[in-house]
């Protein structure tokens, strides 16, 4: 709980950037460029091009937010479809759907984010893409595990035996029962999302200048540690502590759900 509130609390922030500094996170100037965190005018002090360091933390958490949840997102929606049909319809459905997802497994995460988006080009859309599909075939081996386990239970059969129709089986009986799993693991993805979107935009295969982003602004600044290292680490820290939250939000949620605890 104590997570899901700091959570709610920076989408809050990311949400109201515009009332909670005037600062337009755009606005250069050279002037006033790395100025260390506790200025009177920039709290978190300034970039290398001497945009407002609060103002544009607030404003990529938005983008950092965008690019964590919704690939994970739409990854439950297709994953968890695959991987119910072929656990519920089993055989050369099973095989062939299950198959297709193994060829994703041959390549890590990081480098098949990398290469989807290298081959797709920078962008918020072709990387939530990129990440899309990184992440749907962990989610429909998920989906399909615990669909054929489902379907092997005495109710299920029962069903069956009174005629019940695939469908009504489909939404009735195992959807109900594997929904919980499959948020859960998605849940526990939604960190390293908002990782890899950060990493993509920290190579340049992401969001792009002059955009706030968590990612790429560490990019921006990483020739500054030396100078100003406290701005150089504040974007840092916000991925830190997002992941983290998401993390542990995961586990609570796991056993919250777990019917044995």
């Amino acid at each position: 709980m104590v997570c899901l509130s700091i959570l709610f609390l920076i989408a809050l922030a990311a949400l109201l950037a515009p009332w909670i500094t005037y600062h337009d996170p755009y606005k250069t100037s050279i002037a006033r460029r790395l100025l260390a965190p506790g200025d009177a005018r920039h709290w978190l002090g300034t970039d290398e091009l001497g945009r407002d360091m609060l103002a544009r933390l607030l404003y990529g958490g938005r983008l950092s937010l965008l690019t964590g949840l919704s690939p994970v997102i739409l990854a439950t929606a297709i994953g968890g479809t695959l991987g119910i049909i072929a656990g519920y319809l089993g055989g050369w459905i099973n095989m062939m759907i299950m198959r297709l997802i193994d060829v994703f497994y041959a390549f890590p995460s990081v480098l098949l984010a990398v290469a989807i988006s290298g081959a797709l080009g920078g962008g918020i859309v072709n990387t939530v893409v990129s990440l899309t599909l990184v992440f749907i075939p962990p989610i429909a081996r998920v989906a399909e595990s615990v669909t054929t386990q489902i379907r092997s239970q005495d109710y299920v059969e029962a069903a069956r035996a009174t005629g019940a129709a695939g469908w009504h089986i489909v939404t009735g009986h195992v959807l109900s029962n594997v929904t919980g799993p499959i948020l859960i693991y998605a849940s526990s993805l939604v960190s390293v999302s908002i990782v890899l979107a950060a990493g993509l935009s920290f190579l340049g295969l992401g969001v792009k200048p002059p955009e706030p982003e968590w990612g790429l602004m560490l990019n921006t600044l990483r020739q500054s540690i030396y100078v100003a290292p406290l701005n150089s680490i504040l974007p840092g820290v916000m991925i830190f502590a997002t992941s983290m939250c998401f993390n542990l939000m995961s586990d609570g949620l796991r056993d919250a759900m777990d019917v044995k605890q």
